[in-house]
């Protein structure tokens, strides 16, 4: 089995859904002949033509917009935004939409399709290319919001989501693109939509996360059994619109206690929902309340204080021994 970077693993499960569906579109910011900014599409047009993946104006409205008309008429788009943090000038689009068309019309028009878009910190980025956009897409009622951590799952909820009826917003993290290899698969595979995933058994506490935090928990996780040997499982949501809520409070009713982690900032973000469904599904489960460990509310700061502000392993690991403490 071929061991896969993230980027190679989304690489090929475009080319496989290009292959068995003539419906399947992938158009954006120089997709084409360049491969994308990062090149995960590269080599896409030249094995499928410039009718199946091109290139697009530098207007992200635009391309949702036109992914809308076409997911109106049965094709299915997979349009990629540069930067997650561009999406906010077509946020029209995707919430009044992509996202409603469905409902709108009494169930007669689908949406289906899958907008692409990197986001994240950690890579040195200008201002807007870093952001983590997910929680204001927790809030737009009818869009999928998935965000794998591995090239394995990468590959398989793309898949799902390319094949979903529905609109899925597929966030990829930009230093999960190359920072490791996985064994994947090369043929057709799916990874449901909507399931989280225990990539560590515990029974002392549950961290949960998603994305690059997934790997950074699974590093604090390390440190805390070395130092303290505690037994610390760890979530990996995959997919925070629908968020697998069973999941969360199965592992937590186990443990007892928990910590949550995102990379966006605190108020409002992904954590704050995971906290509210474990209050009120598995309260009286808590010996301690449930911390969150993310960024601080502002704006995504300069490149020089990327690191201050970025949950890392240091950090999670100081809350899961206080989380610990008797």
């Amino acid at each position: 089995m071929p061991k896969w970077t993230m980027v190679k693993a989304i690489n090929n499960a475009l080319a496989i859904k290009l292959e068995q569906d003539p419906n399947v579109l992938i158009f954006g910011e120089d997709v084409g002949k360049n491969g994308g900014v990062f090149r995960v599409t590269d080599g896409l047009q030249a094995k499928f033509g410039e009718d199946r993946v091109f290139d697009t104006p530098l207007a992200e409205s635009t391309i949702i917009g036109t992914a809308v008309g076409m997911a109106a008429f049965g094709l299915r788009p997979i349009p990629e935004i540069q930067f997650a943090g561009f999406t906010y000038l077509a946020f029209h689009q995707i919430a009044a939409q992509v996202a409603r068309l469905h409902f709108r019309s009494g169930g007669t028009v689908n949406m289906a399709m899958v907008i692409r878009a990197p986001f994240g910190g950690g890579v040195r980025t200008p201002e807007l290319h870093a952001d983590s956009v997910e929680a204001l897409y927790m809030q737009v009622q009818g869009i999928k919001v998935v965000i794998p951590s591995t090239p394995y799952d990468a590959k398989g909820l793309l898949i799902s989501a390319i094949e979903d009826p529905d609109p899925v917003l597929f966030l990829e993290h930009m230093k999960l693109y190359r920072s490791f290899r996985q064994e994947v698969p090369a043929e057709h595979y799916t990874v449901p939509i909507g399931k989280a995933a225990t990539v560590r058994e515990g029974s002392d506490i549950t961290v949960i996360a998603y994305g690059a935090m997934v790997q950074s928990s699974l590093k604090a996780a390390e440190m805390v059994e070395q130092k303290l040997g505690a037994s610390i499982e760890v979530i990996d949501l995959r997919t925070i619109a629908p968020l697998d809520e069973a999941a969360i409070v199965n592992s937590v009713t186990k443990t007892g206690r928990a910590v949550v982690v995102q990379e966006g900032p605190r108020s409002g973000g992904v954590a704050a929902e995971v906290i509210a469904v474990i209050n009120e599904q598995a309260l009286y489960s808590l010996y301690k309340p449930v911390l969150r460990v993310t960024a601080p509310d502002g704006p995504y700061p300069f490149t020089v204080m990327e690191d201050d502000i970025l949950p890392s392993p240091e950090r999670i690991a100081a809350a899961i021994e206080t989380t610990l403490e008797p």
